[in-house]
């Protein structure tokens, strides 16, 4: 049996996605052979998620955004401390996007290697800047 952490992830996945609660079993029973999600086991749990990130409810565009890409650039403009407008205008300027949703799946890619760069050039400043300890 499942611990309540990892069915509250699969709720919520259900939930975000707008899952109906037929949509929700079906894809449950065609993954796992299950109908409900306390029927689940570890292992279950694990193809779960991993036929979840292949499906296409994983995607968030045509272009195959993935809800994973995301969120994780959304987390990386949040620790660099930038507004939506000016992560945006970032977007605008060196991608010729309007939001992290029009991006294709490749183009995530290269925003989170961007963000990342940008992210450690910061940090490689801060450290400048305090000096030698």
């Amino acid at each position: 049996m499942l611990d309540h952490k990892k069915l509250a992830v699969i709720h919520i996945v259900k939930r975000e996605l707008g899952f109906s609660d037929e949509e929700y079993r079906d894809f449950l029973e065609n993954s796992c052979g299950v109908r409900s999600a306390k029927e689940l086991n570890e292992i279950t749990f694990r193809r779960l998620m991993r036929d979840f990130a292949r499906s296409r409810h994983y995607r968030l565009n045509v272009e195959g955004l993935t809800v994973r890409q995301k969120l994780f650039i959304l987390h990386l403009v949040e620790e660099l401390g930038w507004s939506r407008s000016h992560f945006n205008n970032f977007l605008h300027k060196y991608y010729h996007k309007t939001d992290v949703d029009s991006c294709s799946k490749e183009e995530a890619s290269r925003v989170i290697e961007s963000l990342k760069q940008v992210k450690s050039h910061h940090g490689s400043k801060e450290t400048k800047a305090e000096g030698p300890k």
